[in-house]
């Protein structure tokens, strides 16, 4: 798996054409031509909204934004026809997959890659297990083996993470195909964890599917992507559409039913129009693992961090080197059986975002690759646009403002430098500016209306939702709730851009899964300057005008309940009760596939240990000190490895230590790590528990 030059020529391989490449451009005209026309005729009103009678700098800036804006809003409008178009004519297949009827044999064996990093072990295990059990349910578990690759840092945790695989383990009858590797360090994180596994064992396996610690799969559903990546040998790539499942408190609910009932179309949309120049989310998906290895090596990118570095956001990478190397990568939204989880509130969500944020604002180095696809490229410009459109919204919210103040407080220049003989007056037409402003936003709501439409042609779905009526209800509360946390989520993403820009790094940190509660107080602490902003905002307006007063009330609204919302969504019996009421309701929860119903069970059970339990009880249990023996990595070569200074610095604080809670006490989490990852720090420990015994 050799690294890729993005510098060096390179000619786009193909190995067959698209299916139907007429129809392919067509589609692709429809929605790239149809958004640059909308945005050239909305520019085009705008034009006359700001700059009447001759431009003006201020005007010449909104408007450029609003151009910017416009085009991002309008392709994903033109978008979302195009999923329309495919939702009712039951697309959103292809490559021969069937939705029901008998199971495909399978010829080859394919590798399930559950990387995990300082993750739950219970609840990680308890989703593999989950699907073991629905593989063997179709007789196709032969030719499926499962590996955890841990990139765990955690002491604890690690020692948590082996003998919850153990446990795994055994409840799979013995699982002969289940494997655990962890690595002592985590080069490249993630892309670098499964690039490793790769190197090592992927010639064994002509697929893998990639996981994340919250993914769980349909047996059926795993059989029917590979059993298409077999029969269609020009294929690099299938990515299905993970369904948000799981969500108790009421951010987490709006997110999966948005992702639901709205994902669906946005997806289709997609398959619709991309073809076999699809994308790749990171997980979900099955890959051919010769594709990867030979395109998908990923170079380190020139420069410091936060944009030099390894690329954190390497999915979007790895689509479109594969796709360079003339791999087809295609999207099958239309198979259901695919899941994951959200974020319970909206603080764990910037925080991932923030880390987000960085990768993609990194796809500004990959852009001037050679021999990329025009298509590709557009996923990099559309993922790092993702994020800078929110700190353009707030520029254009400013922008709109300072016209609004230069309007009452600047005296205008009625002949200007040239002598005229009528004056020229200054003029916004607000006639003009009412109507741009519902175009705007009809477009950008527009596509939750195609998505409830086509919800209602889907019956199963409509009952699973509760029914048309509160389905309609839950679209309602979640463009409600969502357009009130929009702005505050605007200026997270604006100060996470800035401080990007700035030479800060996101760094990498486990997500939290569970659903507990945030206190007030850490609440306030984090959210009281969105609405002091809010304060400020809203008396400038006032001060300007009570018409721009309520024409920023919706923005004004948002930031100055930005505590109190935050709190409310972030609260489970918030969530709960609106279940109560069947709003904001998914398929899954009214009638939750087996799979699903398995591993929320199994996850009810899951009882993690406290930090410092797991190497206790490991050091007590024979059993388990033998199976982490035979875990342990490789002894260092001297000579040829660098020495690592916490191993040295672990080993002499054990060698000084009287008992064992004197070295645990003495020991920081990356010597305990390092001492455990060695035979001679392991004998000590044992040497140190025995002379406590």
């Amino acid at each position: 798996m050799g690294v890729q030059d993005l510098r060096a020529p390179r000619q786009p391989v193909r190995r067959r054409p698209p299916t139907r490449p007429a129809m392919l451009a067509l589609r692709r005209l429809f929605v790239v031509g149809g958004a640059v026309l909308m945005t050239l005729y909305g520019g085009y009103e705008m034009y006359f909204v700001l700059n009447g009678n001759g431009p003006s700098t201020l005007g010449i800036m909104v408007l450029a934004l609003f151009l910017l804006l416009f085009a991002w809003i309008a392709l994903a409008f033109t978008s979302s026809l195009g999923g329309f178009i495919s939702l009712l004519t039951r697309g959103g297949l292809g490559l021969g997959i069937r939705r029901d009827g008998p199971l495909p044999e399978l010829s080859g064996r394919t590798a399930l890659l559950m990387p995990t990093y300082n993750e739950s072990p219970g609840r990680v295990m308890a989703g593999l297990l989950a699907i073991h059990e629905s593989l063997s349910a179709t007789g196709r578990m032969a030719n499926f083996d499962i590996f955890i690759l841990s990139d765990t840092t955690n002491p604890d945790v690690w020692l948590e993470e082996e003998e919850a695989f153990l446990r795994l383990r055994a409840d799979a009858g013995g699982g002969a195909n289940i494997f655990y590797r962890r690595r002592p360090k985590n080069t490249e994180r993630k892309a670098g964890n499964v690039a490793e596994w790769v190197r090592r064992w992927g010639g064994a396996y002509g697929q893998m599917v990639t996981l994340d610690a919250d993914s769980v799969m349909d047996g059926a559903t795993l059989v029917r992507i590979v059993a298409a990546m077999e029969r269609h040998p020009e294929v690099g790539l299938i990515q299905t559409l993970p369904v948000i499942v799981g969500g108790s408190t009421l951010f987490a609910r709006m997110q999966q039913f948005a992702g639901r009932v709205y994902g669906p179309l946005i997806a289709h949309g997609i398959a619709w129009w991309h073809g076999s120049e699809g994308n790749y989310w990171g997980h979900n998906a099955v890959i051919r693992t010769a594709a990867f290895a030979a395109e998908a090596g990923l170079p380190e990118l020139p420069g410091r961090k936060p944009f030099g570095g390894h690329i954190l956001s390497h999915d979007f990478v790895e689509a479109a080197l594969m796709r360079r190397g003339g791999w087809a990568i295609h999207m099958v939204p239309g198979l259901l059986g695919s899941y994951e989880e959200s974020p319970p509130s909206l603080t764990d969500i910037a925080i991932r975002d923030r880390r987000w944020c960085q990768g993609n604002l990194q796809h500004a180095k990959v852009l001037p690759a050679r021999g990329l696809h025009w298509v590709s490229r557009l996923h990099l410009l559309m993922g790092i646009g993702s994020y800078v459109t929110s700190p353009l919204w707030l520029a254009f919210l400013l922008c709109g403002i300072l016209i609004s103040l230069q309007a009452r407080f600047v005296r205008p220049e009625y002949f200007g430098a040239t002598k005229l003989l009528f004056p020229r007056w200054p003029q916004v037409d607000p006639v003009l500016a009412k109507w741009v402003f519902i175009g705007t936003m009809a477009v950008l709501l527009a596509p939750k209306l195609l998505a409830f439409v086509a919800l209602l042609f889907n019956a199963p779905d409509r009952r699973g939702s509760g029914g048309a009526l509160r389905a309609f209800a839950s679209v309602l509360v979640e463009t409600l709730l969502g357009g009130l946390v929009a702005p505050v989520a605007m200026l997270i993403q604006t100060t996470g851009v800035i401080s990007i820009l700035a030479g800060r790094d996101s760094g990498w940190n486990a997500q939290r899964r569970d659903d507990g509660r945030i206190p007030l107080s850490v609440v306030w602490s984090g959210y009281w300057r969105y609405t002091a902003f809010g304060l400020v905002l809203a008396a400038a307006a006032f001060v300007v005008s009570v018409a721009l007063f309520l024409w920023m009330t919706p923005v004004l609204v948002g930031l100055l309940l930005a505590v109190p919302l935050v709190a409310l969504t972030s609260d489970r019996e918030a969530g709960l009760a609106l279940r109560r009421w069947h709003l904001l309701l998914i398929p899954e929860e009214a009638a939750p596939p087996p799979v699903l119903s398995r591993v929320t069970a199994l996850r009810r059970e899951v009882r993690d240990m406290a930090p410092g339990d797991s190497l206790r009880r490991m050091l007590d249990t024979p059993a388990l000190v033998e199976a982490h023996r035979r875990m342990l990595p490789p002894p260092r070569r001297p000579g040829r490895d660098p020495i690592d200074p916490a191993l040295v610095l672990g080993l002499a604080r054990l060698a000084e230590a009287p008992d064992l809670e004197a070295a645990l006490r003495a020991l920081s989490p990356g010597e305990r790590a390092a001492v455990l990852g060695s035979e001679a720090g392991l004998d000590r420990l044992l040497a140190l528990r025995g002379a406590s015994a």
